[in-house]
């Protein structure tokens, strides 16, 4: 069959824990487009599984979806996914509607949606992902821009994913590590936020 020359090509990943276990998702083959692979998805929602359940989660940088996706099959009540590609959103609600998941999809500028506070509902989220392109250096102005708004709950947890290159994103005072990890060229960070 050919290959519709207008459309990129595409690739998959498959869920891997909770009620889509196993079931695969299309992946765009686009420019900064990189899903978080099996190994550290696993280490990561080992260590949110006392979070993920009824949680509100925003994954900010979408891509793939894969994240909020996840975290929906394993038991989140409702995920709003953000990226600023409409190629990219339009296959994030192709997703969504193969895995039957309760999912906000918005072609939106993730820094915007910070800044836009009472716009978006003034929602909290218990779970945000951060995981920008890197090589758009995006991880410290969105942490700044997060910390400033009202989107997080009294407790949230905020997950970093950045190039083991890159120097370490400074975070807030009341953003306290829970856990950090490397694996391969990505290293990763885990923070609660500390109300009190």
């Amino acid at each position: 069959m050919a290959r519709n020359k207008t459309a990129p090509p595409t690739n998959s990943i498959r869920i891997i824990g909770g009620s889509n276990r196993g079931r695969k998702i299309l992946v765009l083959d686009l420019p900064g487009l990189r899903p978080t692979g099996d190994r550290l998805r696993e280490t990561l929602f080992n260590w949110l599984a006392p979070f993920v359940e009824g949680a509100r989660v925003l994954d900010a940088f979408a891509g793939s979806g894969v994240l909020a996706f996840e975290a929906l099959s394993r038991g989140a009540h409702q995920a709003v996914l953000l990226d600023s590609s409409d190629a990219v959103v339009k296959q994030l609600k192709q997703s969504a509607q193969l895995l039957s998941v309760d999912a906000e999809i918005r072609c939106q500028n993730a820094l915007h949606f910070f800044k836009s506070g009472p716009e978006n509902g003034s929602k909290k989220f218990d779970i945000v992902f951060l995981d920008p392109p890197f090589g758009e250096l995006l991880l410290q102005e969105a942490i700044e821009t997060l910390a400033q708004s009202t989107l997080l709950s009294p407790r949230a947890m905020i997950y970093l994913e950045q190039a083991r290159s890159q120097q370490t994103a400074n975070t807030p005072s009341n953003w306290k590590l829970q856990r950090e990890k490397t694996v391969g060229e990505v290293s990763c960070q885990l923070y609660q936020l500390d109300s009190v």
